[in-house]
């Protein structure tokens, strides 16, 4: 199986079934009444979306495990062409595993508010508890891959020994990443596109460091995404929900662990960071100062909305410069070594 091929064909299979997958979810979805319900406190005309089908995420949920999932196994079947050891393996399926496991407790979360009728889901405890568990055991398995060293590459430095803080970093990077990208999903086509963006600089680090490994999952994730945008770009017809934004959340994490750099993220995933850098600053600034705010409302899409941006404009300038800062990351870590 030809590496590049083998990258080229899980995009390809990740879009089409991602994508197919669109005519008989989202009838399913409006059938069972799955219709997201739109805060009081968001801009007035996202009252036109309510009960747009939500927890569309299964969508790519199902893309990417499937060409994620046949690859490798076709990989080990005609005798481990890509190249993958054991540890890779182990970093490969515990990432996936991780991401799916993230998306569980998104559709919990989607599940309450759709079905049970309670417009805010989880508890802030609940959810942080559950993405808490699945931190701590996804670390315990890179753990064991990593032979009990820990370690995090660093362009230009190298494998640098974390010690302890492997599970004090790994805890604030995993859970930060999670919530950032969920933070991410507010308007139609925003998340799904700005995570292709990523996903392509994902696949270009993969590919010029020979991970071919981690590109195919790369690869899964960029054409799930694209497949999920053909429904969701604005106006969108079906919603990811947390169930898609948590999932997506761990696949970026998955990537960058198995690159054995997470924190590439802070450029590969900027706009994530921008988003959820945002809510905080608006949060802590209306706290502090009894009531005033920095941005019109947060997280700073909707500060662009609400200044009259479109929500395409709005996708393109931020998959833009999502996609500029992430070919700073893919230099970094090409010229770094």
């Amino acid at each position: 199986m030809n590496s590049t091929v083998a990258i080229i064909l899980s995009a390809v299979l990740s879009l089409g079934v991602t994508a197919l997958l669109g005519f008989a979810v989202i009838p399913w979805l409006r059938k069972l009444k799955f219709g997201q319900t739109i805060l009081e406190e968001g801009p007035k005309w996202h009252k036109s979306k309510q009960g747009t089908p939500t927890m569309g995420g299964v969508m790519f949920i199902i893309g990417i495990f499937v060409s994620s999932a046949l690859f490798l196994v076709l990989n080990t079947l005609t005798g481990n062409r890509l190249g993958l050891n054991g540890d890779m393996n182990t970093k490969l399926w515990a990432g996936i595993i991780m991401a799916l496991m993230f998306g569980l407790v998104g559709f919990a979360d989607d599940y309450i508010k759709v079905v049970k009728k309670r417009n805010l889901g989880l508890s802030i405890i609940q959810k942080s508890v559950a993405q808490l568990i699945i931190c701590g055991g996804y670390l315990a398995s890179l753990y064991l891959a990593m032979g009990k060293d820990p370690y995090m590459y660093i362009p230009f430095i190298g494998n640098v020994g974390l010690g302890f803080w492997f599970w004090i970093l790994g805890v604030c990077v995993i859970y930060g990443a999670i919530n950032a990208v969920n933070f991410t999903d507010g308007i139609d086509g925003l998340c799904s596109s700005v995570t292709a963006t990523a996903a392509i600089c994902f696949v270009a680090i993969a590919v010029l460091n020979k991970c071919f490994g981690v590109g195919i999952i790369a690869a899964a994730l960029l054409g799930g995404c694209i497949g999920f945008f053909i429904w969701n770009k604005h106006p969108a017809k079906v919603f990811m929900g947390d169930t898609g934004s948590m999932f997506l959340g761990g696949m970026v994490v998955a990537v960058a662990y198995a690159l054995d750099c997470p924190f590439i993220l802070l450029l590969i995933g900027f706009i994530y960071v921008i988003e959820a850098l945002s809510d905080v600053i608006q949060i802590g600034y209306f706290k502090l100062t009894g009531g005033k705010r920095i941005f019109k409302m947060a997280p700073i899409h909707h500060h662009f909305e609400m200044s009259g941006w479109s929500e395409k404009k709005i996708d393109a300038v931020f998959c833009t410069v999502n996609l500029i800062a992430g070919i700073i990351g893919v230099v970094l870590m090409y010229y770094g070594k």
